[in-house]
């Protein structure tokens, strides 16, 4: 390329790379568009989400005459938009479990039940997971307390 052809910005960045010592890029205060973008000019996403808000109804008035038609993507959509996403919900279940006994004791109880057909394997699974996340909250109790007497002996 020619000096000629060398647009001034690039003529600019050689320049700052050459003077300075150790340093790399443009200089501080110094860009690589000068120009910048031009006042007043909007975002384009600002301007399509401003559009769609003008038509917002009439697009969704469109979507649901599709969907009334029998346009199964349109339903979706609307389907998607209207309605909450189902969530599984767990059944009450009834069984015996004894409060007061350890926690693998329960946990036996609740496999006993499993095995019974009194609850279904998923919800035992549930409980006995519950019953190891309260495990391990009352090793940390236990533990706390075991630091604290271990603290006022000293």
């Amino acid at each position: 390329m020619s000096d000629v052809d060398t647009p001034e910005w690039l003529k600019a960045h050689r320049e700052a790379n050459t003077s300075s010592a150790g340093q790399r890029g443009w200089l501080p205060g110094q860009s690589g568009n000068p120009k910048g973008r031009p006042k007043g000019t909007r975002n384009k996403k600002n301007v399509i989400a401003q559009e769609f808000e003008k038509e917002a109804s009439e697009v969704a008035r469109v979507v649901m005459k599709a969907a009334l038609k029998g346009d199964m993507t349109a339903a979706n959509m609307v389907l998607q938009r209207l309605s909450p996403p189902l969530r599984a919900r767990a059944e009450k279940v009834m069984f015996e479990l004894t409060p007061d006994a350890p926690l693998t004791e329960q946990a036996q109880q609740i496999l006993t039940a499993v095995a019974a057909g009194d609850i279904d394997p998923e919800t035992g699974k549930l409980l006995i997971d519950a019953i190891s996340a309260f495990a391990g909250l009352k090793q940390v109790d236990d533990l706390e307390a075991r630091l604290i007497a271990l603290e006022g002996r000293k």
